[in-house]
């Protein structure tokens, strides 16, 4: 759920495009209705019989056949798939909104780059390439040569490429290849002196880096999972593995395992210089235990440095015997501390850069310095600090905006990292960390005019008075006379920022928003990590209704001081956001006039027995508690439909996702179709072949694009300005 991947876009200037409607440029376009779409759903098994007892309650479940692999299930998908086809079919300006989504997907988009001994790799897409393809360059900014295609993986683009590690030496790159968006990968090796993939290859890996340590390296995976459960199973016993290159993966040795604990998982670095073998432990999406072992000892043990999981530590790099760690360890705002090896229990620890007001969300080492990364008010900083912490310069960024990539290394003199904004794609920049000058090596051209439009941030009060940001985009000298079609965008979990991003929803769907005179908010609501770990908190487990009433509040907010109505008010959010749209369209359906939960966790009281969902337990609590079971049924967004007035609801998922798997989706999907009053549309829209998000091809989210504007435009019977032409209501 960290990875996870968002974009935004924008709808107005079709250049080549004709209306369907007319045979010339200057003839009236036909008046649209907007009358209700006939739809039939598919009809559903309700099961009477399916009823759990959870401490002394009865609760009802009369879709849990949606959650198995069967010829039912499938039969019902592909009926809820063709429903929403028909549905989108009928929505007259469909083709106009994908005609300008492609657009503005169709420019060139980079890496930042990485340099391996004297050259650069980094990853280009023209523009509609369904993969991004890696490249290498003698230069940062050449056009470079082909080193390896994904789009070569699968004829329909849906193989992708994970995660990349070059050897130390420059040889070889290990990578990970994910088929049809599953978190399951399949590690192989590159020699990339021959260009010729290596007969090495290791499969069943998940939830895994690729660390590379002589002529081998670490990866973690779970044991081989039974026929037919891959996708729903619960994750459990993930261990780390060492493979040799040339031999199979039969061979690997096993570094570490828990035995006893099986929902622990294991993540593995080794220090630039091989000094270390790094372990992460978690239990969770918050706190690890850590462990460290000496390679150049024979035969050594790992040192515990921290057994509990209460807080996170993050090994950043190391200075000889020295590490680096990024923690929020009595620091909820996180600092970087040095334990030295020799001594690494909790007295002999000093501070490198302590704790400020500003979150310190990332450090890395070049050259002898340091890089630092803070959120000041839900945008990026970026500090150099040397060794001791002290302030050498803060790097001037363009804007209010997200430093979303940095690649450095502590024995090079050149710093690369991608900076974007609501307005402005990745750009990359170049620092020489010499002289400390920054350098614009590539511009990102998108079709978009970002000139006519403005951000603002806002403060406005939750309902228990703490304060919330909210940033706000839209035209300048907008009227503020409540008529705008608006979209409210959130996710509040996991510790993790929600800051400004070009790319903010995933789909490219703010330009088109606002080039259609619309309004697009994203509020920073708690349970998110943008003003540390408090705020996290303060929006989890038996808090959890915080982050509900602060999305909830945005929303109010926007409709008082008149940037929209609840006619024309839109929310949207993946994953654990799909989860915050779930429950603030079951608790004030009035408020919305559309509903978008993507790929959503919505039923809380059994998402921690598939897959991963374990995990989250630290953000949510689970059923399993007593006291627990009541905050999330309170909330649960399967669990809180009644019969009643819902907004226009497009429920998103895909078929392949093993992360939040599309149950949560289907058995809301259902009961949401069976129980809604008003006479606006409950369609389920399911990916192929697709998965949680990573991974998926450029035209799978242009066509989800196309579906989610056209979805939202319709329901708030708004015009769509095409080609010099205006489409109007009667």
């Amino acid at each position: 759920m960290k990875r996870n991947l968002l974009l935004f876009s924008a709808l107005i200037y079709l250049f080549s495009c004709q209306n369907p409607d007319t045979n010339t440029d200057t003839e009236t376009p036909k008046p649209i209705t907007f009358d209700p779409i006939p739809l039939k759903y598919p009809e559903t098994y309700y099961d009477s019989t399916q009823v759990d007892t959870l401490h002394n309650m009865r609760v009802k479940d009369p879709y849990r056949w949606l959650e198995y692999t069967s010829p039912s299930t499938q039969h019902w998908i592909t009926e809820q798939q063709k429903t929403a086809d028909q549905y989108f079919d009928q929505i007259p300006y469909r083709d106009m909104i994908r005609q300008r989504v492609q657009a503005l997907w169709n420019y060139e988009r980079l890496s930042v780059p990485q340099r391996v001994g004297e050259q650069y790799y980094f990853f280009k897409n023209e523009g509609l390439n369904k993969q991004d393809v890696l490249y290498v360059s003698d230069q940062p900014n050449g056009d470079g040569k082909v080193v390896l295609d994904p789009n070569k993986f699968s004829t329909d683009g849906t193989r992708s490429l994970g995660t990349i590690r070059f050897s130390e030496n420059g040889k070889y790159l290990a990578y990970q290849v994910s088929d049809g968006g599953s978190d399951w990968r399949t590690i192989k090796v590159l020699n990339l002196e021959t260009g010729r993939v290596m007969p090495d290859e290791i499969n069943w890996v998940k939830f895994s880096d690729i660390s590379w340590y002589k002529d081998g390296f670490f990866y973690s995976r779970y044991p081989t999972p039974e026929n037919g459960q891959s996708s729903m199973s619960a994750n459990e016993f993930h261990q780390l593995y060492y493979h040799k290159l040339g031999t199979t993966q039969e061979e690997d040795e096993l570094i570490f395992a828990d035995r006893y604990n099986p929902k622990r998982n294991i993540y593995a670095s080794v220090t630039e210089d091989e000094r270390y073998l790094i372990l992460q432990v978690i239990e969770s999406t918050s706190g690890n235990a850590l462990y460290a072992r000496d390679l150049t000892e024979d035969n050594a043990a790992f040192v515990p440095i921290i057994s509990e999981f209460e807080h996170d530590f993050e090994v950043i790099g190391n200075n000889d015997n020295q590490l680096f760690v990024l923690t929020n360890y009595k620091a909820p705002n996180q600092r970087l501390i040095n334990i030295p090896m020799s001594n690494p229990e909790e007295g002999y620890w000093e501070d490198i850069i302590p704790e400020s007001e500003d979150v310190l969300q990332s450090v890395q080492v070049a050259n002898g310095q340091l890089i630092a990364k803070y959120m000041h008010q839900a945008r990026n900083q970026l500090k150099v600090l040397n060794l001791e912490g002290e302030l050498v310069k803060e790097i001037p960024l363009p804007a209010a905006g997200t430093v979303s990539q940095i690649n450095c290394s502590a024995s090079q003199q050149e710093v690369f990292f991608s900076f974007t904004s609501f307005l402005k794609a990745g750009n990359i920049y170049r620092i020489n960390m010499a002289n400390l000058s920054v350098e614009l090596i590539k511009r990102a051209k998108v079709d978009f005019d970002e000139s006519p439009y403005e951000v603002k941030q806002v403060r406005f009060e939750s309902y228990d008075g703490t304060s919330i940001p909210m940033y706000i985009i839209h035209k300048r000298g907008i009227e503020l006379d409540g008529t705008h079609p608006t979209l409210l965008y959130g996710y509040g979990g996991f510790n993790i920022p929600i800051l400004p991003r070009f790319n903010r929803t995933s789909l490219n769907l703010f330009p088109v928003i606002l080039e259609n005179g619309g309004v697009c908010a994203v509020a920073n609501i708690r349970g998110g990590g943008e003003f540390g770990s408090k705020w996290h908190k303060s929006g989890t487990i038996r808090q959890k209704q915080n982050v509900f009433d602060d999305f909830q509040a945005a929303a109010e907010y926007l409709i008082a001081n008149r940037y929209t109505s609840s006619e024309k008010l839109a929310i949207y959010g993946r994953s654990n956001g799909g989860l915050l749209v779930g429950a603030c369209m079951t608790q004030r359906p009035d408020l919305y006039k559309v509903a978008i939960p993507a790929v959503g966790v919505l039923d809380m009281l059994r998402y921690h027995k598939f897959t991963i969902g374990w995990a989250w337990a630290t953000d949510y609590g689970t059923s399993e508690d007593a006291v627990e079971f009541d905050h999330l049924l309170a909330y649960s967004p399967l669990h809180n439909i009644s019969y009643e007035k819902y907004p226009a609801t497009l429920i998103t998922t895909a078929d392949h996702d093993d992360r939040v798997v599309p149950a949560h989706s289907f058995k809301f999907g259902a009961t949401l179709q069976q129980k809604q009053k008003a006479d606006l549309p409950v369609i389920l829209r399911i990916d192929s072949k697709a998965g949680h998000g990573a991974g998926r091809s450029t035209q799978q989210k242009i066509e989800e694009a196309t579906d989610v504007l056209s979805f939202l435009f319709y329901n708030m019977k708004e015009k769509v300005i095409y080609q010099n032409q205006t489409t109007t209501t009667k």
